[in-house]
């Protein structure tokens, strides 16, 4: 299966779903702390009613029933009272209670009454009972009043739509109160106990959720009777819903801009890498000629980088291209001569019948052939040495030591140059070859000799920088021209002048030097001199 990078990109977008993940755990968060803090509140609507209530048992005591029949009809009334208080919201006192107990005074009995209605909520209820767990007092509803829909059309639609999604919780529920409410209700038994307490339970028909907090009637050390404030948890539902809508509606809007981006930048970021294919593909003409990529060669991003860097390497095989093609016709110069040589003098020494000149054709013909087999050596000498560095063994030695040899011998081979040596008395430990290093030496104590002006100096200085040893050749003479300034130590790299001579120069000196360099792990680098004089060679090597 082949992955664009379309799919990705995509795949990397899945991530966005920890954000509605994280969302949706912050609304959890958020309906346990609404809960808790509805609890609270209702605990403190049922201390501020039972409150008002303290140090009153009169309206707590009730006589038990003369007869059967008086108690049947107490609690059908009851029942038909709290029915009443359910449809009307309004509070009631069972009367009914009140003339069968020891309570007497209605003014005392209303009191109840006036208590809850100063204290109710539209959407809460509160009742009272004594300890024998009997109902006096009921006041309020537990739901709410229906709000006219005032959405039309596309909003009402949306609406419906997210409440597929997005449940909001059923107004429509039975609040009646069950017949073991008051008898298994846990909040009413610790509050009886002389604790405040709060429960949750469903509705009879279990559609809503009630939440109901208990607190007792004191008078003096003994607990009267206890006040029951409930309300559902629908208000905290339709927030928990508002806030999941809201969630829903940003995930789809963060997920639609996120893919258009995503899609967008991978369509571009496709393209680009397409035209840089193309490009690649053709930068080859039918003459072999290679020419440079353009595609995003100005761009400062990885794709900017690579199209330079391919162009770099194009440019790079584009000279060395050059090099190869400008090769045949060096090669045919250098080796025109000695065959001219070899050539004439065998023609010559074919007619000559002295013996005495038939020996200077014969040195001739043999300064021809020593000059062939020495180009052949220098063509060859390159790739000998990298095949020799493979298997060349690494000792410590002085470097400061093997180049004061060195300078010695190039002040016997170049009498008419002054070397100069600038080296301190210490010894520079480094690991690798001391016959190589001399040759390194050699390639560029002989470029600086060539390339320097007669009578100037070649300074060689040896200089200690931290943990490294710093070899520099200096020479007075013509600069490093910029074309080949960065590639100076490559391959087939000569930017030599014709001088004549019998010399054969095909550009490998300083890249020879760059590979005994890089076997000693340090590492060759070659500048102009500030004031523009000349050029200097420098090598750093890593102390041991």
């Amino acid at each position: 299966m082949r992955i664009t990078l379309r799919l990705k990109l995509a795949l990397v977008a899945l991530t966005l779903l920890a954000l509605p993940w994280v969302g949706y755990r912050y609304v959890q968060e958020m309906e346990r702390f609404l809960l808790e803090a509805q609890q609270q509140a209702l605990l403190a609507t049922a201390r501020a009613v039972a409150t008002a209530l303290h140090e009153r048992p009169q309206l707590m005591r009730v006589k038990p029933a003369q007869s059967d029949e008086a108690r049947r009809a107490a609690e059908e009334s009851l029942r038909q009272a709290a029915e009443r208080a359910e449809r009307s919201g309004q509070p009631v006192v069972v009367e009914e209670i009140g003339r069968e107990s020891g309570v007497s005074e209605q003014q005392s009995v209303a009191e109840i009454g006036a208590i809850l209605r100063g204290l109710e909520r539209s959407t809460s209820r509160i009742w009272v009972v004594n300890r024998e767990l009997k109902l006096l007092a009921l006041a309020g509803s537990l739901k709410p009043q229906a709000a006219p829909d005032s959405g039309e059309g596309a909003a009402r639609l949306w609406r419906d739509v997210l409440a597929r999604i997005v449940p909001r919780p059923d107004e429509d529920f039975d609040e009646a109160l069950d017949e073991d409410v008051l008898g298994t209700g846990r909040e009413i038994t610790r509050a009886l106990l002389g604790a405040p307490a709060t429960r949750l339970r469903n509705s009879a028909d279990g559609r809503a959720v009630i939440v109901s907090a208990a607190h007792p009637i004191w008078s003096r050390d003994d607990v009267v009777g206890a006040v029951v404030v409930e309300e559902t948890t629908h208000s905290i539902l339709a927030v928990r819903s508002q806030a999941l809508e809201r969630l829903l509606l940003t995930t789809i809007v963060v997920f639609a801009l996120a893919a258009a981006v995503l899609l967008g930048f991978a369509t571009r970021l496709s393209n680009r890498i397409r035209r840089l294919r193309d490009e690649a593909e053709s930068a080859v003409d039918a003459r072999g000629r290679l020419k440079r990529l353009t595609s995003g060669s100005q761009a400062g991003d990885e794709i900017g980088d690579l199209s330079r860097s391919f162009s770099a390497v194009l440019e790079k095989l584009a000279q060395h291209h050059g090099y190869l093609e400008s090769l045949a016709g060096r090669l045919s110069h250098e080796l025109r001569t000695p065959i001219a040589v070899v050539r004439s003098s065998l023609e010559n020494l074919r007619l000559e019948t002295d013996p005495a000149q038939a020996q200077v054709y014969l040195g001739r013909a043999e300064e021809g052939l020593a000059r062939l087999s020495k180009i052949l050596t220098r063509m060859s000498e390159a790739t000998r040495l990298e095949q020799s560095l493979h298997g060349e063994a690494r000792v410590r030695f002085d470097l400061a030591a093997v180049l004061r040899e060195c300078v010695e011998g190039y002040r016997q081979a170049y009498p008419e140059r002054h070397i100069e040596l600038k080296a301190p008395a210490q010894s520079f430990e480094v690991e690798g070859s001391p016959d190589l290093f001399a040759q390194l030496l050699d390639k560029l104590v002989a470029n600086a000799v060539d390339f320097g002006l007669d009578g100037a100096p070649v300074r060689v200085e040896l200089a200690r920088a931290g943990l490294f040893a710093q070899v520099s050749v200096t020479n007075a003479g013509p600069t490093i021209p910029d074309e080949v300034r960065g590639r100076l130590f490559e391959s087939m790299i000569s930017v030599r002048p014709e001088r004549g001579g019998s010399e054969l120069h095909l550009g490998l000196g300083l890249y020879i030097a760059r590979l005994i360099a890089e076997f000693h792990g340090a590492s060759i680098g070659a500048a102009n001199l500030p004031d523009g004089s000349g050029v200097s060679v420098r090598l750093t090597f890593p102390l041991t």
